[in-house]
């Protein structure tokens, strides 16, 4: 790994911590219910929505149980689901469609439904071909702040279970989500979109731009059929998408939704124009994860244990981080062989730039790969698929390990919190004393709940991966044979099942099977996770808050870190060691034999 990556990786560090401490106050401020300061002008909008939705005051200082809250969540996104769907597939009828596309078919609609409530913004198709400007803001942009503000929900709540003293609410889903949305996505997507539309990129509802080319491009049209040769065309104009592009970027990396406006992502000069637009797209993506550890802290009144859930992540980031970027400035084996020059630009001293953007390099890619698949984003900025075998395994473990590095806006401080449980009861079992955590007894039932939040995942990933490469259904949507095409099918549920959204793109699938399939998967990793965090956050909302004693274990310092790490890599490592040994493993050993 070179001294620039280094750098990189330091100053990125360095100023997410400088951003996300403030943020974090902030956040502890919305979860509570107090004035925000600055915004106070708001709460007169977020009255006025309170009685829309019919939301009484003493209703929402008086709260909810879990399974009213689980139930008004899970209402709320199927509504949501339902919504989208009936966009897309209306499209065609309705306004803010300059290019008049169609609707989008049934099986992509409920696929793509699906997954923007589930806050993984899978994209099957191309956006800039499939979605009209309407789709775009009113079902896709609406969902990613719905969705955000769904996971921060579950955290607040998580944390209210915590740090309550035998309460019997948890907090009222409604408010969480207007306050959520209302002051925190809103404003700091407003400012983003600025920054972005500053940086270069589009914000306009113009009809794609036919532009006259510089040279004449000549480009061949494949045959219909081996028997129809393929045909040369020439070409001296190209049509260029427009659209309202910068306030879907800002939603996509700030709420970890990741779904691009146009099918390259952020590899798109319009999505992410500049280096710098780059560094802030990636800082986007940590922000509010990194300050929901310190709300954690500020919120069960010990800041120590925010730091120790910031810190078990960071470790494990700056790993992946270092292991993906250095597997991608190493000499590709089989171009070394043949004398190839793999020193493609002058950003890099050699390494495999396949598929990687020569506006950010080696570099940038690697640690915008490790961000987004630590942070349940799926936003990409080069093609996974064309990654090394060892540097594309790094994002897909990253998935596989829950997405608590970091993770998702909310999932990922409420999945490390779950392996938090996981790890105290460990300890007690170890010691010969009943596990706490925070003052809270972990007793069989909230083990049980414990153990179905992390094995849902694995469950749903390596069912459906082995369905698919049972079915000619699913292995027609290889373009690669062996362990790649193994490796392609693998990423894709593991993305889906995790709610991450980013592939290896060389699966084709945009096809009935795959979009049912991970459709399903969406749908269950993300609330059938969602329901037994909601459980364990009642049941401990209800118990009394015990004062530590000589014998509690202390859960805010480098031991408790260590034990936390260990029972994350533990737990992920050992449910898909055979399944990663028959992708990018064998795939590696294949280089060199």
């Amino acid at each position: 790994m070179t001294t620039q990556s280094f750098l990189l990786l330091a100053v990125f560090l360095l100023v997410l911590g400088a951003a996300a401490w403030p943020l974090g106050g902030l956040l502890a401020r919305v979860a509570d219910g107090r004035n925000i300061p600055g915004l106070g002008w708001l709460a007169a909008v977020e009255k006025l929505l309170y009685r829309a939705a019919g939301v009484q005051t003493d209703e929402a200082q008086r709260g909810m149980g879990w399974k009213a809250y689980a139930i008004a969540l899970l209402v709320f996104n199927l509504v949501g689901t339902l919504f989208v769907y009936a966009v897309q597939r209306m499209q065609a009828w309705l306004p803010l469609n300059p290019q008049d596309l169609p609707g989008a078919s049934p099986d992509s609609s409920f696929n793509t439904a699906v997954s923007f409530v589930a806050n993984t913004n899978w994209q099957g198709y191309a956006g800039e071909q499939t979605m009209s400007y309407l789709s775009q803001m009113l079902a896709l942009t609406g969902q990613n702040f719905f969705s955000a503000a769904t996971g921060i929900a579950v955290a607040f709540v998580l944390i209210r279970g915590f740090a309550a003293r035998s309460a019997k609410s948890i907090g009222n889903f409604w408010v969480d989500l207007t306050r959520i949305v209302l002051y925190v996505l809103l404003p700091l997507s407003f400012l983003f979109a600025v920054f972005l539309v500053g940086q270069g990129a589009i914000q306009n509802f113009s009809a794609y731009k036919e532009v006259a080319l510089l040279e004449q491009v000549t480009y061949a049209i494949p045959g219909a059929t081996p028997e129809v040769p393929a045909q040369a065309r020439t070409a001296n104009t190209q049509l260029i998408a427009m659209g309202p592009v910068a306030s879907q970027e800002a939603i996509k990396m700030l709420g970890t939704n990741g779904g691009g406006f146009f099918n390259a992502n952020s590899a798109h000069p319009y999505e992410n124009p500049t280096p710098l637009s780059n560094f802030g797209e990636m800082l986007a993506i940590f922000l509010i994860p990194a300050a929901l550890c310190f709300a954690f802290g500020r919120m069960v009144g010990d800041r120590r244990q925010g730091w120790a859930v910031l810190g078990a992540m960071t470790v494990m980031f700056v790993v992946a981080a270092i292991g993906i970027t250095a597997a991608e400035q190493s000499a590709q084996p089989a171009l070394q062989a043949m004398g190839v020059d793999q020193s493609a630009t002058g950003l890099q001293a050699g390494g495999n730039m396949e598929g990687k953007e020569t506006r950010f390099g080696i570099a940038a890619t690697g640690l915008f790969a490790t961000v987004t698949t630590a942070a349940s984003c799926g936003a990409v900025n080069g093609m996974h698929d064309s990654f090394t075998p060892l540097g594309g395994a790094g994002p897909m473990l990253l998935m596989q390990l829950g997405e608590v590095v970091f993770g998702g806006v909310g999932s990922g401080l409420y999945g490390m919190l779950v392996f938090a449980i996981m790890a105290v009861f460990i300890a007690g079992l170890m010691i010969g004393r009943t596990p706490e955590y925070l003052g809270k007894k972990i007793q069989s039932y909230e083990m049980k709940m414990t153990s179905i939040a992390i094995l849902v995942t694995p469950t749903l990933v390596l069912a459906g991966t082995a369905i698919a490469v049972m079915l000619d259904a699913g292995r027609a949507g290889v373009a690669n044979p062996g362990a790649h095409g193994f490796s392609e099918i693998l990423y894709a549920f593991s993305s889906a099942a995790n709610n991450n959204g980013s592939a290896f793109a060389g699966l084709s699938a945009n096809t009935p099977f795959y979009n049912t399939m991970l459709a399903i998967a969406m749908w269950f990793g993300r609330f059938a996770m969602i329901v037994p965090v909601l459980a364990i956050a009642g049941s401990l909302a209800s118990k009394q808050r015990l004062q530590a004693n000589s014998g509690t274990m202390p859960t805010h310092g480098p031991m408790f870190v260590f034990l936390l790490v260990a029972v994350v890599l533990l737990v992920g490592v050992l449910n898909y060691v055979p399944s990663l040994a028959l992708g990018p493993v064998i795939e590696h050993l294949q280089l060199y034999k």
